[in-house]
């Protein structure tokens, strides 16, 4: 049975800033979850340009979450089973992802967003037809709310309230009850989120635990992406991509500190699989490379090795 649920999040900001404030909290979220054991591993990230959405930033990522998987899962699915593959296309304001996990390989979950400068009253932005429409639930999330279902108290975030919070920089707050009524400037983002699990006598608790995932997700990223509007307010486009690119390349190096620790091969051959500017960073940095060598167990008469295979 495939699930289709449209979730709404006004936000007090304009479309201007919620791109560069929502691209700062996704960014700082990611290095706040990385860490030697899990986290996000960034795979791909380049432009992209097609007839649908025109032309935006493709990333692919890998996350590592084994430690959030819920206990009636681990009764029967390996740890690994929250190894989760991301693939995602942003042209703002619209963007898709698809959400995979190699363990359950007949599910699909695929997040549609479309961001407009409204007051969430749009009633058909992703072009449903009849039947898709006859399916969709709506669910409007307020960032000013908090949850306790088992993905929030997972994902965080609960330790933020927004109906106390007041931006020093732009005047924006407390989000007190009626603050939607009231507020201006707003956007909302629109996520539509299709998912279906055809696994007998599974597929349907499944569905509901990863669409539930994802409503704790977008509540909180959203509720820091306001928390956090006196860090990135002010800040440019331009910056949040020389942020990113140094972001990607922080996620790199731990994840090759992670290869090297857990993985059985030489250095060179793990070498052999970096990213090249990560290899280039390794020979300007001897240091650095020295570090590594000694984190990789590699003894101390064979550390003095060419980088050639840079």
């Amino acid at each position: 049975m495939v699930q289709i649920k449209e979730f709404r999040i006004l936000m007090p900001m304009t479309m201007e800033e919620y791109e560069i404030g929502i691209s700062y909290t996704v960014m700082k979220m990611e290095q706040q979850n990385t860490n030697s054991q899990e986290g996000v591993e960034i795979v791909e990230n380049r432009p992209f340009e097609d007839e649908l959405l025109g032309k935006g930033q493709f990333t692919s990522k890998i996350y590592h979450l084994q430690s959030k998987i819920p206990s009636w899962l681990k009764t029967f699915a390996p740890p690994n089973a929250l190894i989760v593959m991301e693939e995602s296309w942003c042209a703002y304001p619209k963007s898709k992802t698809v959400i995979k996990c190699p363990f359950f390989n007949k599910c699909s979950l695929t997040i549609e967003t479309v961001n407009i400068a409204d007051n969430g009253s749009s009633e058909n932005v992703h072009g449903l037809n009849k039947e898709q429409l006859a399916i969709r639930q709506v669910e409007y999330l307020d960032i000013s709310s908090i949850s306790k279902d088992y993905w929030s108290r997972i994902i965080g975030a609960n330790n933020i309230d927004l109906t106390n919070f007041k931006s020093q920089k732009t005047g924006r707050g407390p989000l007190q009850n009626g603050w939607k009524d009231s507020c201006k400037p707003m956007a909302t983002t629109y996520k539509l989120v299709t998912m279906e699990a055809p696994i007998w006598g599974l597929g349907e608790r499944l569905e509901d635990l990863l669409i539930s995932g994802e409503r704790a997700l977008f509540l909180a990223c959203h509720r820091l992406c306001f928390a956090w509007i006196d860090e990135w307010f002010g800040m440019t486009m331009d910056q949040i991509t020389e942020m990113e690119k140094e972001k990607d390349l922080m996620l790199q190096k731990v994840c090759f500190i992670n290869q090297l620790i857990s993985v059985p091969l030489s250095f060179e051959q793990k070498c052999q699989n970096l990213p090249s500017s990560f290899l280039h960073l390794l020979e300007a940095n001897q240091v650095l490379l020295q570090w590594l060598l000694c984190a990789a167990d590699v003894p101390l008469e064979n550390r003095k090795i060419e980088t050639s295979f840079v």
